[in-house]
This record gives structure tokens, C-alpha cells and sequence, in this order.
């Protein structure tokens, strides 16, 4: 053996040792810091952002259901109405919280509360979502996103697809590393101090605070979401997506935002899914988009419209 074809031995002895330690708990690869293996993906949603301005009446929300079963027919998707698509729509409230120069948002985080509101007076925990939602699959998977809490939580991990920022006919994939617990299990008495997220969330360690600073509400914005349940849609091999309809609008001024119709598809391992079933999902998303086009709204998200209400561009990861 030669003296290269020795250093190409070593050399690949070296990165294959490298590889093991990688995977054995230093959270670089494999596993998070503590030994916990890395969170897989195990949702599938679909967005459209719709225009608000065609939202004036929940008839408008099941005029465009009636578009999303005609899709569905096209693509040989099968589609089951929910009993709860003749009723009233329900009704949410959304706040996000960030420092002051949207270090958070910046950063790819995303933090926000919710409400849920049963004729017109709030029920349950207000529930706590943070998330850290990125283009780049293995950015995200690689934040550990667990909070630091004694009660309950539950992880989820989207793959999220949008239409292309400048046309429709295609898609791009966002990937949503999220928790959610009740508000009641944050037990500081003050919330909003960066101290108490630092603890709580310990993602959020990669971020420059000061002791002192605390977050507020995004553009002094409360949003309320209206939402309908339309059904659900069978792609076939056991994947079934219930789908539903909203329009965000801020509260008191009743100022609309966007609308955004979506679906979403569970599954334990990526693996498993069908690809027929697969195939069926990306030819509906897509043939959706051709026949809503004039309700699309091109290049923006939820969360982007609440921080750019006034006028704000901070960085989007999205």
C-alpha cells in the first residue's frame, strides 16, 4: 500500500470515528444534547393564503369549499364534509410576543398564545405555541424546541408546503418545529420577562438578552381568527387530511389580514406513506392552486402579516 492510499485509510478512519462520536449524545447528529433522539416529521399541511377581502360572510368560506370538493373530484381525491361546515364558524385568539426589534422572529422563532372562544366567552387553558420554523429541514430538526416545564407538552414537527413566493403551480417546503402546552403551567409571575422564556425555553439560549428586557405584543396587534372545519380529504393508503378554512382580522378594527385555507396529513414515519397516496397529495395541491388563483395571495404567511401591520420588515425565514 502506498503512502497516499495510507493517508486515505487514515483519513477515513478519522471521519467515520468522527461519526460515531457525532452520534453519542453530544447533539450533533442523531440525538439532542441530552441523549434524546432527534424529532422526526410527522405532518404533512398544506397552506393556501388567500386574500381576505373576498371573506364577508361564512357563505364565502363554503363558496370555496365547494372549490376544494371540486379539486378533490378532479384529482381523484375523496372528500367528506364536516358536520360542522353548515354551523358557525369558531372563533380564536391569537397574540404574538418579541422584543421590541423582533429578535425572535429574526431568529426563525416564532411565539405565540391562543384563546379558544365559545359564544363569545373564552374556554380552557390558553395554549402556548413556540416554534422554530425554517427552509432548511435539518435547521430545524436540529433546535431542540422541548420547553422546560414539569407538566405536559406535545411536539409536533410539520413539513409545510406553500405555494412558490412569485406564481402558483408549484411548491416550496417550510419545516415547523413546534410545542404547545396550556398557559397555566408557566408558573413566573411575570411572563414576559426574557429571564422567565429563557428558562421555560432554552432554545432561545442562542439569542443575545440583557436581564432586564422583556417581550411585547407584536404591532400591538390582537388577532382574531374565524375558522370553519370543510371536511375531510382521502388520498388513499390509510392518508387522511381534515382540512378548514379561516380569515384572521384584527380585533376591534375588524381589519382583515388573510384568509388561508389548509390541510394536514399525520403519519408515524415518512417512510410509510404511499407514494401513490403521495403523488395524489402534491397533483391536488397543485391543480387547487390553478382553480383558486384569483383568491391567492402570493409571498407571505400568518405569522408575516401580524409583524408587518405596521409596515415593519423584519427577516423572514419563511
Amino acid at each position: 500500500m502506498g503512502k497516499k492510499d495510507k493517508e486515505k485509510k487514515k483519513k477515513k478512519l478519522k471521519e467515520e470515528e468522527d461519526e460515531k462520536q457525532n452520534n453519542s449524545g453530544n447533539g450533533t447528529a442523531g440525538t439532542y444534547a441530552d441523549g434524546h433522539p432527534l424529532d422526526e416529521i410527522q405532518y404533512l399541511e398544506a397552506k393556501l393564503i388567500l386574500k381576505p377581502d373576498r371573506f364577508t360572510s361564512v357563505e364565502s368560506f363554503r363558496d370555496f369549499g365547494k372549490l376544494v370538493k371540486k379539486a378533490a373530484k378532479n384529482e381523484e381525491v375523496g372528500f367528506v364534509p364536516d358536520v360542522e361546515a353548515g354551523l358557525r364558524p369558531n372563533i380564536r385568539e391569537i397574540i404574538f410576543m418579541d422584543t421590541p426589534d423582533f429578535r425572535l422572529y429574526n431568529n426563525a422563532f416564532i411565539l405565540r398564545r391562543r384563546v379558544a372562544y365559545v359564544d363569545g366567552f373564552p374556554v380552557g387553558d390558553p395554549e402556548i405555541v413556540f416554534k422554530y420554523r425554517h427552509s432548511d429541514e435539518k435547521t430545524a430538526t436540529a433546535v431542540d424546541i422541548r420547553p422546560k416545564i414539569a407538566g405536559k407538552y406535545k411536539i409536533k414537527f410539520k413539513a409545510e408546503a406553500l405555494p412558490l413566493k412569485d406564481r402558483i403551480g408549484s411548491y416550496r417546503i417550510l419545516y415547523s418545529h413546534t410545542c404547545e402546552f396550556g398557559m397555566s403551567q408557566v408558573h413566573e409571575t411575570d411572563r414576559t420577562s426574557m429571564s422567565t422564556l429563557l428558562r421555560v425555553f432554552p432554545a432561545l439560549g442562542v439569542l443575545k438578552t440583557t436581564p432586564d428586557e422583556k417581550i411585547s405584543l407584536v404591532s400591538e396587534a390582537i388577532v382574531e381568527e374565524v375558522l370553519l372545519k370543510l371536511g375531510e380529504l382521502d388520498f388513499g393508503k390509510g392518508q387522511v387530511g381534515k382540512c378548514d378554512i379561516a380569515l384572521w382580522r384584527t380585533r376591534g378594527e375588524h381589519k382583515p389580514l388573510v384568509g388561508e385555507f389548509a390541510f394536514q396529513v399525520k403519519f408515524d414515519r415518512r417512510e410509510d406513506v404511499h407514494e401513490k397516496a403521495r403523488k395524489r397529495c402534491e397533483r391536488f395541491f397543485i391543480s387547487l392552486q390553478d382553480d383558486v388563483k384569483d383568491w391567492i395571495s402570493l409571498g407571505t404567511t400568518k405569522t408575516g402579516s401580524v409583524y408587518r401591520l405596521k409596515g415593519n420588515a423584519p427577516q423572514s425565514h419563511e
